[in-house]
């Protein structure tokens, strides 16, 4: 009798446990508005048609040829897009990789109020912060319209909206896509290392796909729309070793429990 009230005890308490992780988890994927939801393996739509800095009409298969870097920023952005677009320039000089026959850069604005000429701007801007001989084709800047812009971001997973004063609230981050359309790592935030980034363009280049270790980051930290950057996510972190701290107190309490009324916890 001891020996099922145990077992009933300790099965009540795993189930507690698991649905309040599912229900952590549910709710977390359910109630992305703003952020990134990883699609790796998903294919970006390559019909998509856009607008590159010399005011020409492209599209999407027609770029991707090769292992792209593909960042999704806005120009004009007062917050993390101009140190994201630093950061990388500043790592593309490192990468041992070579830039037009290994792989190629393409930034597209999802503010559809950006113009062409923006866009040449911001590229005559970037070019020059490079060291390395880089030609122009090979880092493309890109502008378009809402229908074509939303169809490729909801397909990358990066969700934004407009704040009250006509910026734009966004996380940060570089997707490597595959020659064939295909997502194949997504590197987050505004600091990439050069060895990291050359090992997610060899990947695009077999098309693997290959999460990160910034799934944890992502779990640790969230993005602040307010200060525009990422913060600790103390909740969130405070949360998970609470909940992890109530199972290992029930497992020992159930072992305490079976020694005290001498059941082979093996049974």
């Amino acid at each position: 009798m001891a020996m099922k009230s145990i077992k009933k005890s300790k099965l009540t308490y795993l189930i507690i446990i698991f649905s309040l992780v599912h229900l952590n988890y549910t709710f977390a994927q359910n109630h992305v508005e703003v952020g990134i939801d990883e699609k790796l393996g998903s294919y970006l739509p390559l019909d998509c048609t856009f607008t590159n800095s010399e005011g020409e009409k492209v599209i999407l298969k027609d770029l991707i040829d090769k292992p792209v870097l593909l960042a999704l920023v806005y120009y004009e952005c007062p917050g993390i897009c101009s140190p994201l677009l630093n950061e990388l320039s500043w790592t593309i000089d490192k990468v041992q990789l070579e830039p037009g026959a290994d792989f190629k850069i393409i930034s597209l604005s999802f503010d559809n109020r950006e113009t062409p000429e923006i866009a040449a701007k911001w590229k005559k801007n970037y070019l020059h912060t490079l060291k390395r001989p880089f030609n122009p084709s090979d880092w493309i800047f890109l502008t378009g319209d809402s229908v074509n812009i939303r169809k490729l971001t909801d397909a990358a997973g990066f969700y934004y909206k407009k704040s009250p004063d006509g910026q734009y609230i966004h996380a940060g981050a570089v997707l490597t896509i595959a020659p064939d359309g295909k997502i194949s790592r997504y590197l987050f935030g505004t600091s990439f290392n050069p060895f990291d980034v050359k090992m997610a363009l060899l990947e695009a280049k077999a098309g693997k796909t290959n999460p990160t270790v910034s799934k944890v980051l992502q779990f640790c930290f969230s993005y602040d729309p307010e200060g525009r950057q990422y913060t600790l996510n103390l909740t969130r972190i405070i949360g998970s070793v609470m909940l992890l701290g109530v199972g290992i107190f029930l497992i020992v309490l159930l072992k305490k429990k079976k020694k005290k009324d001498g059941v082979d916890i093996n049974e």
